[in-house]
């Protein structure tokens, strides 16, 4: 009798926490997410990696869509996206308030920390003729050093349209009386970058604007290949016009340190209380995405790479991992 009642004891125990009955408790269980990011192929993983978390919780997670920035807030406000793993503050906080602020956003918790920008030069041109600050180019003779196409203008590497980076460049070149001498190239930004570096390569000065994490950084590095540049002022469009860019140090590069959050739509968060917990909880060290847009770079850029890469980090870090979920999990 006592084997008996022991046997359906384990029977029992084995029923609740089989598979079967763990997925069909998770708490995103017969719920959709659609994710979406900018069109920078960089972001993917940062994105995937929450991704994947999210399936672990029992959610329906659809195939990342890819939008420019202010199309994924108003697409997110709307309810017609779930989130986006790249919010930039504050950077992007003119895009955020434009579509309904802390209204129709969730955002707590900072999922990628101390996103350096800033212009940067060749190390040899800027010990060469000692330029420290971009202000110097106003010498039309400096500035032509950059000149790519001949218009006798320096040629900075700049941002995609609609970017708010790009508006931050444009904002800084007539505040520091550059509009005669320097022109901000805009575009796709892998194009304009992946001639810069070919014109470094090829040995001639180059100017460029970039941020971290991103993979130039690695093919570039500053202190020994390139240096920043610094600004004679804070200098900023839109709601960031009084924003101080200086470090403590005494330093200013023109772009206030940065970091991203996971931005959801706030509605959608508030009745899945375990998806917000993830987002609010997740961390993802800044180095880890420099070298994993490096691998990118060096040619592991398909679908396939990039989820062997996230194999790989959550493998790596699979303590961390599996508390997000237990913590989510915990808040349903």
């Amino acid at each position: 009798m006592q084997t008996t009642t022991t046997l359906r004891t384990l029977t029992l125990a084995a029923l609740f926490t089989s598979p079967t009955l763990f997925a069909a408790d998770l708490p995103g269980k017969g719920i959709t997410v659609h994710p979406v990011q900018s069109t920078l192929p960089e972001e993917t993983f940062q994105t995937e990696i929450i991704n994947r978390a999210l399936k672990q919780l029992g959610y329906d997670v659809t195939p990342i869509e890819e939008v420019e920035y202010n199309v994924a807030y108003t697409a997110i406000a709307a309810g017609d996206a779930t989130f986006m793993a790249a919010n930039w503050l504050p950077m992007q906080q003119d895009m955020y308030d434009a579509s309904g602020g802390d209204r129709k956003f969730y955002r707590q918790g900072t999922y990628i920390s101390n996103a350096a920008q800033g212009y940067m030069i060749d190390k040899k041109t800027a010990e060469k003729y000692n330029i420290t600050d971009i202000s110097q180019l106003k010498d039309p003779e400096l500035a032509k050093l950059f000149d790519a196409n001949g218009d006798g203008k320096a040629d900075l590497a700049g941002c995609n349209p609609g970017w708010v980076c790009g508006s931050v460049i444009d904002t800084q070149i007539k505040a520091y009386g550059l509009s005669n001498t320097v022109t901000q190239n805009q575009g796709n930004y892998a194009a304009i970058i992946a001639d810069t570096l070919a014109r470094y390569k090829a040995g001639k000065p180059v100017i460029y604007y970039t941020w971290t994490p991103y993979w130039v950084s690695d093919e570039l590095k500053p202190g020994k290949d390139v240096v920043w540049l610094t600004v004679p002022f804070s200098a900023n469009p839109g709601s960031l016009k009084d924003q101080n860019t200086e470090l403590p140090n005494g330093k200013n590069y023109g772009f206030a340190v940065n970091n991203e959050y996971i931005v959801a739509n706030k509605a959608w968060a508030e009745k899945n209380p375990a998806a917000a917990k993830l987002f609010a909880i997740a961390k993802l060290p800044l180095a880890d995405v420099n070298a994993q847009n490096q691998l990118m770079h060096k040619g592991e850029s398909t679908a396939a790479d990039i989820q062997r890469h996230v194999d790989g980090w959550i493998h790596a870090h699979q303590q961390t991992f599996d508390g997000w979920i237990k913590q989510a999990l915990a808040a349903q």
